[in-house]
């Protein structure tokens, strides 16, 4: 896979940006960007345009250098942190044409929101992004399986690294409980030589 370039829209790089900066300020956010050679995105941040332009590379990047300028566990709390804040502003952008924000689905059965979520949310990547993924479903279990990851892009780690993507189904699934918190690891990870990055969810929760 390593040397063909794969894309995000514009505007999902956005709400990327729009998640580190809300955790980590728009000067700390500029900080991770010239540790990352990226300084052309501290002139001109990711637009709100619809074209698949802004580079799975870069989303990698902007994690790994997370890592390290804070340290693997600093940086992993904080792109969590991100993942959580992505979340709502991705929600804003997309709730409406995901159908997630209708009464009719508010006033669903939490286990049939979870499963309609889930499946919603895959098809949003798999239709408008080159991020590849597929739900698995098991016994209280829905199984997240990226198979072609933007997080972990060409990198190479002993433990999974996709973390903002947990942060980011955690707090989907806060969202779509109404308030509940649930059990979201990831457990095989691309970077670390496994076939998919895959987040392993248990549909019963915690609270």
């Amino acid at each position: 896979m390593s040397g063909e370039s794969l894309f995000y829209p514009q505007k999902m790089g956005r709400i990327i940006f729009q998640g580190m900066e809300e955790v980590i300020g728009r000067s700390g956010v500029d900080s991770i960007l010239q540790l990352a050679s990226l300084d052309a995105l501290i002139q001109e941040r990711p637009t709100a345009r619809a074209d698949k332009t802004f580079p799975f590379e870069t989303v990698s990047l902007l994690q790994s250098t997370l890592e390290q300028k804070f340290g693997p566990r600093g940086g992993r709390g904080l792109a969590l942190r991100a993942g959580r804040a992505t979340f709502k502003y991705g929600i804003k952008e997309y709730g409406s044409m995901l159908g997630l924000t209708e009464m009719a689905f508010r006033l669903l059965p939490l286990s049939t929101k979870l499963h309609s979520g889930a499946k919603a949310f895959a098809d949003l990547f798999n239709k408008h992004t080159d991020q590849k993924v597929r739900v698995e479903e098991g016994e209280n279990k829905i199984l997240w399986h990226i198979e072609r990851c933007p997080l972990c892009w060409e990198r190479k780690a002993d433990e999974p690294v996709c973390h903002l993507a947990v942060g980011l189904l955690q707090e989907a699934l806060y969202w779509l409980s109404g308030g509940k918190v649930f059990d979201v690891e990831e457990t095989a990870c691309i970077a670390r030589g496994d076939q998919t990055c895959t987040i392993t969810i248990d549909t019963i929760p915690l609270s």
